[in-house]
């Protein structure tokens, strides 16, 4: 049972005429009261299926975070976050709270973030949105303490705009939290991925403090308890490589890391759908075409009801939400021990990169605070060629401290537990995009796996020219060609050109850091400009 006294201490009316409070309801109440609500519909295979509007995705320049004495050090503001004022959040609080307690029922959820009895945050959802209030059972986990002053509020209004004159916001959708009240709001916004990545913004935050590395980043274990960690950008395959055919599961997406190892933060997963195939990723299709999983802005196919992952008229930021327990090879405690090989993956659409490589604790660093991948043509408008993109950590929209104090902790782990760290291209080989190809997954399956079993320990290397990394000269089932791209491209010199270039470009990148870029030197890439 809920402790009522908080919620109307809050200001919450329960008394709602002839609506009503839903509590921690179950996944067939919340699916009913969507379809009953005419704002999902379910798939042939029973998957509630949902649209969010003109938000497809994150609000990425709509985050804000109240600036106090407790935070005004401590974040990370050119990373995108706005500043917001105590007087302006606790106004915009009473406006969401008075519209939440408009002509409409109410669904609260109380959940946890994090797989760890002392190291979690309770997190309550108080929302107008019952496949939203799902989505949060999904994706945060069974309480495992009591609620307490420690824990978070989400105050959710998807469909409440906000003046930008009143508020002094950049549009009518805003994604705050305050550090000092607990509580984040977020309105404006149909997208149910906010919700998630609210908390994990959190704990980003928190978890530092306790000298436990927050990472953006999927994990999972082999039978024998080895667990590897998958770093990596949207569309590098950071959730397709972890929930992999005969490994387990641990999580597909934010973990946190202590001597002890690693917990996940979920209780859920959020795979992307777009060109989602039974062959591709059997584990995520049959998660998928499960009775109450969320698939969020994929298109049905008119006559049969059938799911269309091809099809991206909506969005190719299509996905599917659902429980750990859809997937069949999970870990049940989502907990592992320290991580034997950690994995940065990234999408080089440059053709430069080799498909593995091995990296030196100083080289970890560098590629850590960098996380390269590339924007191919079509993904956004205006991209026309492949473009290098950064996001520090592998993840900084959710990474609310300067990325320094996230790599300082990688490195002191790496040193105090041996972790092995690899840089991974799933991107292009051959050639630039439009030229090359796509590194096949199942050759990338296969340099994880081989790595896995560490046996590329002993395989000898080649010291890349360029980038200063370690390739290896043989991988067992994979082409040779593979492992060194330049012998796979036509023209060498070009190769050469392209290869300084994106070296050059991870330098530019990194003087942003300052004093972190010129000490870590010794893992940044030696070129000839």
């Amino acid at each position: 049972m809920i402790e009522k006294a908080y919620y109307e201490n809050l200001g919450v009316n329960f008394n709602r005429g002839d609506k009503k409070v839903y509590v921690d309801s179950p996944m067939s109440t919340l699916v009913e009261k969507t379809l009953l609500n005419g704002e999902g519909k379910l798939s042939k295979y029973g998957a509630l299926t949902v649209e969010t509007g003109k938000h497809t995705g994150r609000s990425a320049g709509d985050k804000y975070v109240v600036k106090s004495p407790s935070t005004e050090n401590t974040i990370w503001w050119e990373n995108s976050l706005s500043a917001m004022t105590p007087e302006t959040f606790a106004k915009l609080k009473e406006k969401v709270i008075g519209h939440l307690n408009g002509d409409n029922d109410l669904y609260i959820t109380e959940r946890s973030v994090g797989a760890h009895k002392e190291h979690n945050v309770g997190v309550r959802l108080i929302s107008n949105r019952p496949q939203h209030a799902l989505f949060s059972k999904y994706l945060f986990r069974y309480p495992m303490n009591q609620m307490g002053e420690k824990d978070f509020t989400i105050l959710h209004a998807p469909d409440l705009k906000v003046d930008p004159a009143e508020f002094g916001t950049k549009s009518e959708t805003v994604i705050t939290t305050c550090f000092d009240t607990n509580t984040t709001i977020i309105v404006g916004t149909f997208y149910a991925g906010e919700i998630k990545k609210s908390m994990f913004c959190v704990l980003n935050y928190l978890l530092p403090e306790k000298n436990i590395l927050p990472m953006h980043a999927g994990a999972n274990r082999l039978e024998n308890g080895n667990v590897s960690v998958f770093f990596g950008l949207s569309g590098t395959g950071k959730t397709t490589l972890s929930t992999d055919e005969g490994m387990y599961l641990i999580g597909d997406d934010e973990h946190g890391m202590d001597d002890e190892g690693i917990f996940n933060f979920e209780g859920g997963c959020y795979a992307k759908t777009y060109k989602l195939s039974r062959n591709g990723e059997p584990e995520i299709f049959k998660a998928a075409s499960t009775f109450g999983a969320i698939l969020e802005n994929v298109v049905l196919t008119e006559k049969t009801g059938e799911p269309d992952y091809y099809n991206n008229s909506l969005t190719e930021n299509g996905r599917c939400s659902y429980p750990l327990d859809f997937i069949d090879e999970r870990e049940p405690t989502s907990q592992g021990k320290v991580p034997n090989h950690i994995f940065f993956l990234c999408a080089d659409a440059f053709g430069v990169l080799p498909p593995v490589a091995r990296l030196t604790k100083e080289q970890a660093m560098f590629y850590f605070v960098l996380g390269y991948t590339a924007k191919v043509a079509g993904t956004e408008i205006g991209v026309k060629e492949p473009t290098a993109t950064f996001s520090p950590c592998f993840g900084a929209p959710f990474m609310l401290r300067h990325p320094s104090s996230y790599a300082k902790l990688l490195g002191e782990y790496l040193d105090r537990h041996d972790i092995k760290v690899w840089l991974v291209n799933t991107g292009w080989t051959g050639g630039p995009y439009g030229v090359g190809q796509r590194f096949p997954l199942n050759i990338t399956r296969q340099i994880i796996r081989t790595v896995q079993a560490d046996t590329l320990n002993i395989i000898p290397t080649e010291t890349d020219e360029i980038f200063g990394f370690k390739v290896p000269q043989a991988v067992r089932n994979v082409p040779t060609s593979f492992l060194h791209p330049k012998e796979s491209w036509a023209n060498k010199e070009k190769f050469d050109i392209k290869a300084r270039e994106l070296a050059a470009s991870f330098h530019k990148q990194m003087e942003n850091f300052g004093d972190f870029y010129k000490e870590n030197m010794a893992g940044a890439p030696t070129y000839n400009a």
